[in-house]
């Protein structure tokens, strides 16, 4: 079995890990050279972004080829899923990706824009419980795609028009950073997408952000803000991961 998976603050990067077997960062995949995996079994592990995939699983689907005759995709997400987990299991159809069990897990909820994290703490999902339904299932080869209703769809749909004709939302044109930074350089090996520098005094963004929000929540110093935020004083790390893991997923 392999597992290929996309994280910012470790949730996704979890579950990969309780499957126990070779796990492989999108972000790293997309900088090799290689394109094509072939395995009994092969995982898709990822957060949804907008009620569906981020953009840089999406780049991963449609550059890669996987053969497979049991290929399974789990969302991760923290508050609604709506129609993301149909969303990409047709978005990668049209990628020649054919896929047999679909499902999210409800986790802790990132986005700091509209959660506060010590609230989403104090939340009781069952994320422990879901999980080992999840891992029971794969290891069962159950074929499984999650259901959505109509207004699930809507909802994704509506979303994914807003952000296509609103290209400045969502972007590191939104953070800011403080005076408190001390240049450690967190920021610049947390991010998938190699698009912060360390200038003089402070990171820099080279406007090709993922948005995944790594670099604001795992700043040691909590130096990086974004305009709106709904604690600015809870960051996110999962705990069962390391800074050390998630550098070395996306650097």
């Amino acid at each position: 079995m392999k597992v290929f998976y996309f994280t910012a603050t470790g949730n996704s990067l979890d579950v990969a890990k309780r499957f126990g077997v070779e796990i492989y960062s999108i972000p790293n995949v997309l900088r090799g050279n290689q394109f094509h995996f072939e395995d009994e079994k092969i995982g898709l592990i990822f957060p949804c972004y907008g009620f569906a995939a981020p953009k840089i699983v999406r780049e991963f689907i449609e550059k890669i080829t996987l053969k497979s005759p049991y290929i399974f995709v789990i969302m991760t997400y923290g508050n609604k899923l709506a129609g993301g987990v149909n969303w990409f299991v047709r978005y990668a159809e049209e990628n020649n990706i054919h896929v047999q069990y679909a499902d999210g897990l409800l986790m802790i909820d990132n986005y700091l824009p509209l959660f506060n994290i010590e609230k989403q703490k104090m939340k009781k999902k069952y994320t422990e419980e879901n999980l080992s339904r999840l891992l029971n299932d794969v290891n069962q080869t159950k074929r499984y795609i999650r259901n959505r209703s109509f207004t699930d769809s809507m909802l994704t749909k509506g979303i994914q028009y807003f952000v296509k004709r609103n290209p400045n939302f969502n972007t590191d044109k939104d953070f800011s950073v403080g005076n408190d930074c001390n240049q450690c350089g967190t920021c610049v090996k947390v991010c998938p997408r190699n698009n912060i520098k360390l200038d003089e005094h402070k990171p820099a963004y080279g406007g090709n952000c993922e948005f995944c929000l790594a670099c604001i929540n795992l700043c040691p110093q909590k130096a990086i803000r974004l305009k709106k935020e709904s604690n600015p004083n809870a960051r996110y790390l999962n705990e069962n991961v390391t800074l050390k893991e998630i550098i070395a997923a996306n650097n």
